[in-house]
């Protein structure tokens, strides 16, 4: 490996920049070991990799110091990192490790090798790979509770302010508000109950059936319709022919395979997919409660009490914080900035509700 031979007498900024380079490998060294203790398999070899990389570059700042080798406080991301690795190790450890390592200073620091700053961009491209499998794992689900969240959120805040704008009674806004949070949140749990429901009925019609073992003994030898059956199925006319001359009894085919099972590999396939949705009831139960769950944060305010502007104005910093933290969720995981995916979350939010509210105040007097 490379090393670059340690200057005479380093600046006191070149030791302190060093220290925190040290430390900061090994904060991400016990990481990716912390990561890869709750691993096993493959993910756990590629982490452990990846952490004896972090220990190379560990000592390349080791060599430069010398003597003076004591490691600084890592930086505050990589401490967060580790604590999270250590009692969590999930799907947004991995996600932020890879904004940790896109980060890196290598690139414009001339103390620090070429290769080290290639490691770096390669890291960055490992803990892609291994952060995006966890994200399809969870995609499904994640994906219903912040959309349905969030538009439970949007909607009703921005019903909320366009009633409440209009200076009526609090009563009335908070009357409004628990009809807006039942009427989307039903109407949510609806339409995932009519979705998952046809898409399972789609699927159930198209899963191949049985009807070839018990008709096929009753078929007449010379109009063989299990031919049809075959090439219904995607098969070419040799192997349907082929296909259907086995399931007559007439011989056992080995001459494909492939397309031998392909109906019966489909019929899994179809099965598994049918397995995945999960069902109805259960879609629309969920629905109707992530809906609910942000649906509820804009008329905290009424239920306590509260009325007038200060009501609202409670609103508004309630939703803006759930909406910063679920933009910050959504970036966290697609390995983007949290702060600017939850700042986009509010703008779009805040600007959903103060459309409604301008609409409030043209038909309403003032709110006192």
């Amino acid at each position: 490996m490379m090393t670059v031979n340690p200057p005479s007498s380093p600046t006191p900024a070149q030791v302190r920049r060093w220290r925190k380079y040290l430390a900061d490998e090994i904060a991400e060294g016990a990481i990716y070991r912390e990561l890869a203790s709750r691993r096993t398999g493959q993910e756990r070899q590629v982490l452990l990799g990846l952490a004896e990389a972090e220990a190379r570059h560990e000592a390349h700042w080791r060599e430069l110091l010398g003597d003076q080798a004591r490691p600084s406080r890592p930086s505050l991301r990589r401490t967060v990192l580790r604590f999270l690795a250590r009692h969590f190790g999930s799907v947004f450890v991995l996600a932020l490790a890879q904004r940790a390592e896109g980060d890196s200073p290598y690139a414009k620091d001339a103390d620090a090798p070429a290769h080290m700053a290639a490691d770096e961009l390669v890291h960055e491209e490992v803990v892609r790979a291994l952060a995006t499998a966890g994200r399809t794992r969870l995609a499904g689900n994640f994906r219903a509770a912040v959309f349905g969240a969030n538009d439970g959120l949007v909607s009703n805040f921005a019903l909320v302010l366009g009633i409440g704008a209009t200076g009526v009674a609090s009563s009335f806004v908070l009357f409004a508000g628990i009809a807006g949070l039942l009427a989307g949140a039903l109407s949510m749990a609806a339409g995932e109950y009519v979705s998952v429901r046809s898409q399972r009925e789609l699927l159930t019609a198209s899963r191949p059936t049985q009807v070839t073992l018990s008709a096929a003994q009753d078929l007449d030898l010379d109009a063989n319709e299990l031919v049809l059956i075959y090439k219904a199925r995607g098969m070419s006319d040799e192997d349907a022919e082929h296909r259907a001359a086995e399931r007559m009894g007439l011989f056992t085919c080995d001459c494909n395979p492939s397309f031998s099972l392909q109906p019966e590999l489909r019929g899994e396939e179809l099965a598994r997919e049918h397995e995945e949705l999960g069902s109805a009831p259960g879609a629309a139960a969920s629905s109707f409660l992530f809906f609910a769950s942000g649906a509820v944060v804009p008329i905290l305010p009424f239920i306590f009490g509260m009325s007038g502007l200060p009501s609202i104005i409670l609103a508004a910093v309630l939703v803006g914080a759930a909406l910063m933290f679920t933009g910050g969720v959504v970036g966290l995981l697609s390995g983007a900035s949290p702060l600017k995916r939850g700042l986009r979350q509010l703008a779009i939010g805040w600007g959903a509700a103060a459309v409604t509210y301008c609409l409030g105040l043209l038909f309403g007097a003032p709110v006192a």
